[in-house]
């Protein structure tokens, strides 16, 4: 069945569906009378069918509300220091379907992607679409937060509380998972195509983040990431 996320607060009743999610009605070419869920990201799900299929309007009638979640059993915080071209559009999107709960970009001495302003908040925007999108293919109701890219030390130096994991070849560095512990909410930090310099790697660690490995092989920066996310999220 279609899933269809909606930036209004839904109840049960009619309702004329908001711009985007009435083009996507459209795009999927639903009649009259055809069923779909909707979701507003507050939680839950809601059964609805088609009733009126306009030119630019769509409306339906909104059914019984599930509260069903998908969410990983502990909040994952991923911090990634951006790839280049087309990888961290399908960071992003892989990361929202493993479960991740927020998503920032920072920008590193040796990121090969640099954005700042108009560019920046251009690209925010079409991560954070991506993230939606993937919670309507893989059925999350709740869509993680896409951050603007930040540099790395901005985001040290603001981070909220929880417990904070640096993916690090450095000797000494334990499996992410033991690390984890029982955390409810971690925050996983790792370098761009070149990995952190080790002025980068000493802020993280002076800023409370403790150095783990995801076994013996050397990862790219996005496989890096989404072997963590299948390591932590539901352990």
């Amino acid at each position: 069945m279609p899933r269809v996320y909606c930036t209004e607060l839904l109840t049960s009743g009619p309702l004329l569906l908001p711009a985007e999610a009435a083009r996507h009605v459209q795009v999927l070419r639903l009649q009259p009378g055809a069923a779909l869920t909707l979701f507003d990201g507050r939680g839950g799900e809601w059964s609805a069918t088609v009733t009126r299929m306009g030119r630019s309007e769509v409306a339906v009638q909104v059914g019984a509300h599930d509260p069903i979640e998908r969410e990983a059993a502990r909040a994952l915080h991923l911090i990634v220091g951006m790839p280049a071209n087309e990888r961290m559009d399908w960071l992003v999107e892989k990361a929202t379907e493993l479960g991740a709960a927020s998503l920032q970009p920072v920008v590193t001495a040796r990121s090969v992607l640099r954005l700042d302003g108009e560019r920046a908040a251009k690209r925010q925007a079409r991560w954070q679409a991506l993230a939606l999108a993937a919670c309507e293919q893989c059925g999350r109701n709740r869509v993680p937060s896409i951050e603007q890219p930040l540099p790395l030390q901005a985001v040290l130096r603001a981070l909220p509380p929880g417990r904070r994991l640096l993916l690090s070849l450095r000797p000494g560095s334990v499996a992410a998972r033991a690390a984890a512990g029982n955390a409810h909410a971690v925050w996983v930090l790792h370098g761009p195509e070149g990995g952190l310099t080790p002025e980068e790697e000493a802020a993280a660690l002076e800023a409370g983040f403790a150095p783990v490995h995801l076994g013996a092989r050397v990862l790219r920066s996005e496989t890096a990431a989404m072997a963590a996310l299948a390591v932590l999220a539901d352990s």
